[in-house]
């Protein structure tokens, strides 16, 4: 196999800049989800990689390979794009069959591979059918087969479930799990989906105006956002960020804010007395309807139900200009709370971030749960 490696990647496109200046490594073996909003740049780096795309400046390695000036063709790379790609007239397993003909594979090495992927996609009760027969989500699986069959180094695959129905998302999802589970090719997925980049990813490349501003690990990447942008793409909704600031005489710190009853003491290195936003996941906001320790008094407007059970809460708290802010709580909490009038919010300590005035994560913590007495 082979991991991908760009260095000094530009795009321009007239007066706009598609990608600006990207270092970047995928590596071997390994999924690696190019997430963003659209215009962010991640379908132009992917295109680029390709060789579908020429870039303005820059290199793209396979390996130690220079592949920079070469066509698709002579990449050795699959792609699966947002609609299917199929031979009419042919069933399924031919399908996934056909380009392995001109590969001077035997008939049972093909048998083998087709097999196989038949096996991991789903496709068995669709092998023998023609293709123009059926739904548009097992046509992008036969896409999909084909590709994987062919084991390529490199599999690029540009948002190739947006364009089915959610019963086919929900398979392809699951399909394409087991898939990268199974197999051990080098794959770029790009999509506008987060869900689809928690779900299938080994690291994730969050992408905003030509630039990856961060990559982690799922898990890392919605609990320790680099900057705010980050907070707030991710999640369903994004962080609640609020006015905030830094008290002390830089040795000794205490965070103040509407949202605590007290200063709450701060340790990180580099950190200053001044304004900062403090940031904090819906799901991490803690509601009750009894005064709590560590929580303030607030209004709650409206509560939701949203898929899974749990209920989206329309919160405001005194001191902050009356803004509402989300809460999420389970099935059986959200039940118990009133449609309306006073409760109780805390914020757990471990769970709030701290940014910046050019909304950079400060390497904030806070040493104890319970707040500290102002000077």
């Amino acid at each position: 196999m082979a991991d991908i490696r760009v260095e000094r990647l530009r795009k321009v496109f007239g007066p706009v800049v598609a990608l600006d200046d990207v270092d970047f490594s995928f590596p071997d073996s390994s999924v690696t989800c190019l997430l963003g909003p659209s215009g962010c740049g991640k379908t132009t780096l992917m295109r680029i990689i390709a060789g579908l795309e020429v870039a303005t400046a820059g290199e793209v390695f396979f390996g130690e390979r220079n592949v920079t000036g070469l066509p698709p063709r002579k990449r050795e790379i699959g792609m699966v794009f947002q609609y299917p790609v199929v031979y009419k007239g042919i069933n399924v397993r031919e399908n996934i069959e056909l380009p392995l003909k001109s590969e001077k594979l035997s008939a049972a090495e093909r048998r083998r591979r087709v097999d196989e992927v038949i096996e991991v996609l789903g496709l068995a009760a669709a092998a023998d059918k023609d293709v123009g027969r059926l739904d548009n989500g097992t046509r992008q699986k036969v896409a999909v087969a084909r590709e994987v069959a062919r084991q390529p180094r490199i599999i690029l695959f540009d948002e190739p479930i947006t364009n089915v129905d959610a019963t086919a998302k929900l398979q392809l999802k699951r399909a394409f799990k087991e898939l990268t589970r199974r197999l051990s090719q080098t794959i770029v997925y790009v999509t506008h989906d987060q869900t689809e980049a928690m779900t299938l990813a080994d690291q994730i490349a969050l992408m905003r105006d030509g630039r990856i501003v961060q990559c982690d690990a799922p898990r890392t990447l919605y609990s320790r956002p680099a900057d705010r942008f980050g907070g707030w793409f991710l999640g369903n909704p994004g962080m609640a960020f609020f006015d905030a600031e830094l008290h002390g005489n830089g040795t000794f710190l205490t965070l103040v804010s509407a949202l605590v009853p007290a200063p709450l003491a701060v340790d990180g290195p580099q950190l200053a007395p001044g304004r900062v936003t403090l940031g904090i996941r819906p799901e991490q906001v803690l509601v009750s309807t009894d005064r709590v320790p560590g929580a303030v008094p607030a209004r709650l407007s409206r509560k939701s139900v949203q898929i899974g059970g749990q209920w989206l809460l329309s919160l405001t708290v005194p001191g902050l200009d009356e803004r509402a802010f989300k809460a999420k709580v389970g099935p059986e909490q959200g039940a118990r709370l009133p449609e309306s009038g006073e409760v109780f919010v805390a914020l757990p300590p471990a769970s709030i971030t701290l940014f910046g005035p050019e909304g950079d994560r400060l390497p904030a913590s806070f040493p104890a749960a319970s707040a500290v007495a102002a000077d």
